[in-house]
């Protein structure tokens, strides 16, 4: 099989280190969707849409999810770069938007991290109440800023402890769900199939409480693209990168699908503490109540050690994509220069000292400042993970058939994704539909509160502007599938 190696050199000739191993990049494919999203929100999922709407919504959406990563498999695994979907939106899609994807996604991750430092200090305040929060956000953001700076080991070492706590949570909830529901552990009196038919159960709420399920579950699998930002330093990128993408289905169908299931089978939708997601309260995360009915009275102290877990990884892997994307797009001249920069150990400090920064001016402006405008900051980035998404489907769509069309061998690519061009159109459509669905509701009602739709939309005339405006400034246009250029192969097998 042959390597492909694409690497732009930072100033001076240092190049990014390739020290991410299969086993950081597996677990940064599989933990890169669990977070609160599964821990704290799932439960409202449940009790919004019903045991079957809920189910159903995340089945699709994690199809969604799955071809999109089969997709940028593809793209990753030929073309390793740090800028990832950028970079392949600029080349196979325009200029411009392979330009506004990159910073969209920057600012987006920079700002993610600030969100991070809020919740992690809610979520010590569980053990110190009394404690100054900003004294534990200042901690965490030191933690991620130095395992960041040290060398691109130090960031996939604590991603990969940090997501394999959150799966052996994972596994051990489903495997306690399962012994409770079949009658082995005590506390699954009430479980069972027939909470799917209590009520309006399995689908509650219609169509309309299903899109709004489905907007959950998109932002809950967010994080999932960072392999692809990660396909620039890790090792044997055409061997590792599809071994981690084959992994998504399962891991959503293990992760997500099957912890659904069990929370409706144990916990009625009906019960009122599944509508209750807030981080701050942990007592009533649905992990905690089925925990707690299998006797476990120490749950709500084991799952607040879990969810800061998740939320220190949510800040880490944030602060690792927003540096690397900010340090290609300078390396491709669409950023200042200096932040093209890399330290010896191939880390480009500058990139990361701006991300830091810009970070910690978000997580002020949440404490000090104006918190409208830290909310904001918080809805222009909110829209941006599903752009990146749609970015990578129309890329993928436009790098296949202009591949094809200039005549080459599709048994060359290193992975090649299923079920094309059936698999980018739907994850296409739906993306957009829920990109699109963010605030539908607004638009039914008797008065629109425009408020309310100017916070949900903002960010993708953001993303249009930034697009044109470099369109226009620049003069470009779509690249044709003739002019596309494809890297050569070189011959250079890697080992497994």
């Amino acid at each position: 099989m042959a390597q492909y190696d694409i690497q732009a050199p930072g100033q001076g000739g240092t190049m990014l280190r390739r020290e991410l191993k299969a086993r950081h990049l597996t677990m940064i494919a599989i933990g890169g969707s669990i977070g609160t999203g599964l821990f704290v929100a799932s439960g409202a999922t449940v009790s919004q849409a019903g045991p079957g709407g809920a189910l159903l919504s995340y089945a699709l959406i994690g199809l969604m999810v799955y071809f999109l990563m089969t997709s940028l498999g593809e793209l990753a695994a030929f073309m390793p770069v740090a800028g990832s979907f950028s970079t392949y939106g600029a080349q196979y899609v325009e200029e411009g938007f392979g330009f506004a994807l990159g910073w969209n996604y920057w600012y987006n991750w920079a700002v993610t991290i600030a969100v991070e430092l809020v919740a992690a200090q809610l979520v010590m305040g569980y053990w110190f109440p009394d404690f100054p929060g900003w004294v534990w956000s200042a901690l965490f953001l030191s933690v991620m800023f130095l395992l960041n700076a040290i060398s691109v080991k130090g960031f996939g070492e604590a991603e990969y402890w940090f997501s394999l706590i959150k799966v052996v949570t994972v596994v051990v909830f489903i495997g306690v769900g399962i012994l409770m529901i079949v009658g082995i552990l005590r506390g699954g009196e009430h479980a069972g199939w027939h909470n799917w038919q209590i009520g309006d159960a399995p689908f509650v709420g219609g169509f309309s409480a299903m899109i709004g399920v489905a907007m959950i579950a998109g932002f809950s699998f967010q994080g999932t693209e960072l392999i692809g930002v990660a396909a620039g330093e890790s090792k044997d990128p055409h061997i590792n990168i599809p071994r981690a993408v084959r992994q998504v289905f399962w891991r959503i169908l293990l992760f997500y699908v099957l912890a659904i299931l069990i929370i409706s089978l144990i916990i009625p939708y009906t019960d009122p503490n599944l509508l209750r997601n807030d981080v701050k309260d942990i007592s009533v995360s649905p992990f905690t109540l089925v925990f707690e009915n299998a006797g476990l009275l120490s749950a709500a102290a084991m799952m607040n050690t879990v969810i800061l877990t998740a939320v220190l990884s949510a800040g880490n892997s944030g602060m690792y994509a927003s540096t690397r994307m900010l340090y290609n797009l300078a390396t491709e001249g669409k950023a200042p220069a200096l932040f093209a920069k890399l330290s010896t150990g191939g880390v480009p400090r500058n990139a990361l000292y701006a991300t830091t920064a810009v970070a910690a001016l978000c997580f002020l402006s949440s404490m000090y400042g104006n918190q409208t405008v830290y909310l904001w900051l918080l809805n222009t980035s909110g829209m941006t993970g599903f752009i990146a998404w749609l970015g990578i489907a129309v890329s993928h769509y436009r790098f296949r058939r202009g591949y094809v069309k200039q005549g080459r061998d599709l048994g060359e690519l290193p992975y090649r994704s299923g079920l094309f061009p059936l698999g980018p159109v739907f994850a296409f459509v739906l993306c957009l539909i829920i990109t699109l669905g963010q605030n539908y509701q607004a638009f039914l009602s008797d008065k629109i509160d425009w408020y309310s739709v100017t916070a949900t939309y903002i960010g993708i005339p953001l993303f249009l502007v930034i697009w044109f405006g470099y369109k226009l400034l620049k003069g470009t246009r779509v690249v044709k599938y003739e002019e596309m250029t494809f890297p050569e192969t070189s011959v250079n097998h890697a080992s497994d």
